[in-house]
């Protein structure tokens, strides 16, 4: 896809800071280098160019629409990055909602005062949670979250339950995956959208192919090399680092191949422990330890006080005897990155040397 003409960029009115705004006009052009998150490794630099940018931008138009986007996220990640480029490639309206914490009043306030036309906007599962705790007991908050034609969630995948319960409040949530390498969101609810395709690698990776695909990582060709790979046919693909399967054309995401560990040669997943905790309806997320006799077994971050022998009977009941949590270690909040996804480097510091 080529370039969109400077000209044709026009900057709506917006209610955030012109010096925040001009960074991201000039990245439509010149590209931009973001941070990946790193919640489960070291922080890397992704080179995006600004062709790439726009494709993100016109391929989540092109499957919800055009419309003014409500912006939640910060800026110095991908997803917020992207709320502005559709604003911008569009020339549709920006609302500033972004504060620090994250206050569901605040958010619903000004969605409810929105004025009439389409409206978007892009969340993290934490997020949503907080505004839907809030709506279920406040009508009128509830009420104004229907203003919104379409919420995106990602980041990190997003429990069915709290999926449930923000549908049944009569939200509109689509659960997007993608990632800085993809330039966003680019497979909605299963679905690949824009020119994206998908395919799972004979280890059960999943790879993408896109418009959208960033260049590189900067200063390190190696993992340039290794990660972003052209087949036969000239098709360029990212290898990513999720195991995945995709049945009559959706995509279902397993977890991470770093959330795998071997238990005394046994293989455990981090992520189906951290489904069974979340669908029994606690806060709370499965990491590990090293130890001398089984290698690497689990342990359990929560943000109250578990019965540990009912948590370890359901994991064995539900799973396998292996999955069973190891350690629990009680916090009053999971450690998170600025762009909400968990810190899994801080929770695993939690376990290796525990204080409660």
């Amino acid at each position: 896809m080529g370039r969109l003409p400077l000209a044709d960029l026009t900057v709506s009115p917006a209610s955030i800071p012109k010096h925040e705004l001009e960074p991201i006009r000039d990245a439509l052009i010149n590209g931009i280098t973001v941070e990946s998150s790193g919640s489960t490794s070291r922080p890397k630099h992704v080179r995006i160019s600004g062709s790439a940018l726009i494709a993100s931008a016109r391929a989540t138009s092109g499957a919800v629409g055009e419309g003014g986007w409500v912006l939640a996220l910060p800026l110095s990640y991908i997803a917020g990055i992207m709320v502005v480029a559709r604003t911008l490639v569009d020339d549709t309206p920006l609302v500033d909602a972004r504060r620090e914490p994250f206050d569901p009043r605040m958010f619903t306030r000004i969605v409810g005062e929105l004025p009439p036309g389409t409206w978007f906007s892009a969340l993290v599962p934490a997020q949503l949670l907080r505004l839907v705790d809030f709506a279920e007991g406040d009508i009128s908050a509830r009420d104004a979250l229907r203003r919104l034609d379409r919420i995106l969630v990602g980041g990190q995948a997003t429990p069915e339950r709290l999926i449930a319960r923000a549908t049944g409040l009569g939200l509109n949530v689509t659960r997007t995956y993608g990632s800085a390498e993809t330039a966003g969101g680019v497979v909605y609810d299963g679905r690949p959208i824009g020119d994206t395709l998908i395919r799972i690698s004979s280890n059960d990776r999943i790879e993408l192919s896109s418009s959208s695909l960033a260049d590189e990582y900067v200063g390190d060709p190696d993992l340039t090399e290794s990660s972003f790979v052209v087949d036969e046919g000239g098709v360029r693909w990212w290898r990513t680092t999720d195991l995945g399967s995709v049945t009559d054309g959706v995509l279902a995401v397993h977890g991470r191949a770093d959330d795998i560990i071997i238990t005394g040669g046994i293989k455990v997943s981090l992520a189906d422990i951290d489904r069974v905790l979340v669908n029994a309806g606690f806060d709370a997320v499965a990491t590990w330890f090293d130890d001398e006799a089984w290698g690497q077994v689990p342990a359990v971050v929560s943000t109250s006080t578990l019965d540990r022998d009912a948590i370890r009977s359901l994991i064995e009941t539900t799973l396998s005897k292996e999955s069973r949590p190891y350690r629990f270690v009680t916090v009053d909040e999971i450690p998170r990155l600025d762009s909400g996804k968990i810190d899994r480097r801080a929770v695993r510091a939690l376990v290796e040397h525990p204080q409660t």
